[in-house]
């Protein structure tokens, strides 16, 4: 026991190869959680799924550097990862509790003209939705999109007009 007090440390004085050794068991135990977790919590970026990326860092940092016993930290970032993953399944579901948790895709522009009250609703300007257009459609040239979405995640979709 005292081998593991000293490769791992107690407290907040640890050295830097008891933060290095923390830091390897840490490194793994998060690799195990996102597994866990599921591919989305780093694959749709919605604000749902970029909690458990802060939290688990939040959390898991604090092992690294001592600030909390270890065994807690593990208990709380098993409790995070379960959670996001059994509201990850009721997301998928049940299209209620996805409305609930991450909203609805937002109509900022249609019919050639931009939805002012969506912009705003959709806490975006015209500019920051010309800049989505830019990067999906690689075009600045409004007349040839038929209809621009703020997607649940933030992103900005364009559907161009069908070209006969």
């Amino acid at each position: 026991m005292e081998v593991i007090y000293n490769l791992f440390g107690t407290g907040k004085d640890l050295d830097a190869l008891q933060m290095g050794a923390r830091a390897i068991i840490i490194f793994i135990l998060a690799l195990i959680l996102i597994r866990v977790s599921g591919r989305r919590s780093f694959g749709l970026h919605t604000a749902f799924d970029n909690i458990i990326v802060v939290l688990l860092g939040a959390i898991l940092s604090r092992g690294v550097v001592g600030a909390s016993p270890f065994i807690p930290i593990v208990i709380a970032c098993l409790i995070i990862v379960v959670l996001h993953r059994f509201f990850g399944w009721l997301i998928a579901r049940y299209k209620f509790f996805g409305t609930l948790v991450e909203g609805k895709k937002i109509l900022v522009f249609q019919d050639g003209k931009f939805i002012k009250k969506n912009l705003v609703r959709a806490l975006s300007s015209e500019e920051d939705i010309m800049q989505g257009v830019r990067k999906d459609s690689m075009t600045d040239n409004i007349a040839k999109i038929d209809r621009i979405y703020m997607e649940r995640s933030g992103e900005v979709s364009v559907i161009e007009k069908e070209k006969l």
